[in-house]
């Protein structure tokens, strides 16, 4: 028995014996993230685990993890109106879910170097980003989008980041990420919820020759509001009640184009595993006064 399948045998003992949030679906507190409780469907992969991301006792979001890449495919959050401006001061956290050294099923500060080996085989870890000149640890569920501190901290955990290209994280994903804050701030009249997620293609960053955590190719992101301000500018309306755009990760060519979410579905069935289910939100976000009537 090799130790791939030791570790795999450690953790499925883990998830029965602790208090772990990794999901084979997800609870109903952790499905508030998500609209109508729905995940996104149409990706299905043994490696790909549910987490409910927790910190100081509370659900915050929810995350699809790879943890044969080491990265999130999708955070599924809600949004929460800010000023984008006000940060947190947080170690960066690891999943111990994910873990063989705790039996916490909350996010955790990272341990001192010499413990993390006994998870890294199962997510990424400080040294994957160290010494990397190329990439940042780029959000999907980034703190901008949150208002009150344990969410904002609850972000920076390495279960909810990816490498994004310097260049593209603080320059055109970053401006998208100011965009859909200042519209969802005033034009969204009740609950946002975004998902953000990558696409990749074989390139990864490797530690001691081992390919350790994959790049994305794209990054993409959608959103959904049924409850909007219909007066709104034309412009800022046509983009209701749901609406997506993707970028690419690279320091060149990578402004980000806004779709509808049925484009943005149609391609990454075209551009990752996806299946031809592929569905981001239930019903895609199309509001019916039943539906409606559960939102309020």
């Amino acid at each position: 028995m090799d130790h791939r399948t030791v570790l795999l045998a450690f953790l499925c003992f883990l998830l029965v014996t602790v208090r772990s949030e990794v999901q084979k679906d997800f609870s109903p507190e952790c499905r508030e993230f998500m609209y109508m409780g729905t995940p996104p469907r149409g990706l299905e992969n043994r490696s790909l685990k549910k987490i409910c991301q927790r910190y100081n006792g509370k659900p915050r979001y929810v995350t699809l993890y790879d943890v044969v890449d080491h990265i999130p495919v999708y955070s599924a959050y809600t949004f929460k109106r800010s000023d984008g401006f006000k940060k947190v001061d947080v170690p960066w956290m690891f999943e111990p879910q994910l873990s063989t050294a705790s039996d916490s099923g909350e996010m955790q500060p990272f341990p001192p170097n010499d413990v993390h080996d006994s998870f890294s085989d199962a997510q990424a870890v400080l040294e994957d980003y160290s010494n990397i000149v190329d990439f940042e640890r780029g959000h999907l569920n980034p703190d901008e989008h949150q208002a009150h501190p344990d969410d904002k901290a609850a972000t920076y955990t390495l279960t909810n980041v990816v490498p994004q290209i310097r260049e593209f994280n603080v320059g055109h994903w970053k401006q998208h990420e100011h965009i859909i804050r200042r519209r969802l701030n005033n034009y969204c009249r009740g609950k946002a919820y975004i998902v953000t997620g990558v696409t990749t293609s074989g390139r990864m960053i490797r530690r001691y020759n081992t390919d350790r955590v994959a790049v994305p190719t794209y990054l993409w992101s959608s959103y959904c509001c049924i409850d909007y301000d219909h007066n709104a500018p034309f412009d800022e309306r046509s983009k209701f009640p749901a609406f997506a755009a993707y970028g690419l990760n690279e320091k060149e060519g990578a402004e980000v184009t806004e779709m509808s979410v049925q484009q943005i579905e149609d391609f990454l069935k075209k551009n990752t595993f996806v299946d031809k289910r592929f569905q981001i939100f239930f019903g895609n976000c199309e509001p019916n006064d039943a539906i409606m009537a559960g939102q309020t």
